[in-house]
C-alpha cells in the first residue's frame, strides 16, 4: 500500500457541513473509492486553520490517478465546491504532503 498524506481547506463555519456530507457519502462514491484501490481514508481537521488533513493507503498512484475523471468523482466536486476551496474544475484544493515517519 501506497500512504498519501495531504491538506484542503475548508471556507470558514463549514465544518459541520463537511462532516454531514462525508458521513452520509454516497454508496456510489464508497464503491468508486474501494474500486480505483483507496482504503483506510481518514480526513480530520484543525479549527484553528481551517484546514482539512487527509489520509489515504492506494494499491496504485496509476490507478488511484484514474478515479478523479470518473462522473461519481466529478459529481461529488461539484457537491463539495460550496462548502471548500477548490480549483476551476471544482476538484478541491489539495496539497501533497511529505511524509517523514511512519510507524506500524
Amino acid at each position: 500500500m501506497i500512504r498519501k498524506t495531504f491538506t484542503m481547506h475548508l471556507y470558514p463555519g463549514m465544518v459541520e457541513e463537511y462532516a454531514k456530507r462525508h458521513n452520509e457519502l454516497w454508496p456510489e462514491m464508497k464503491a468508486m473509492i474501494h474500486e480505483y484501490g483507496g482504503h483506510n481514508y481518514t480526513i480530520a481537521f484543525d479549527d484553528r486553520t481551517n484546514t482539512l488533513f487527509g489520509y489515504i493507503e492506494v494499491e496504485d498512484e496509476d490507478l488511484w490517478a484514474q478515479s478523479a475523471d470518473t462522473p461519481i468523482n466529478r459529481k461529488w466536486w461539484d457537491f463539495m465546491a460550496p462548502v471548500m476551496a477548490t480549483n476551476p474544475d471544482n476538484s478541491p484544493v489539495c496539497e501533497d504532503l511529505r511524509e517523514v515517519f511512519h510507524l506500524d
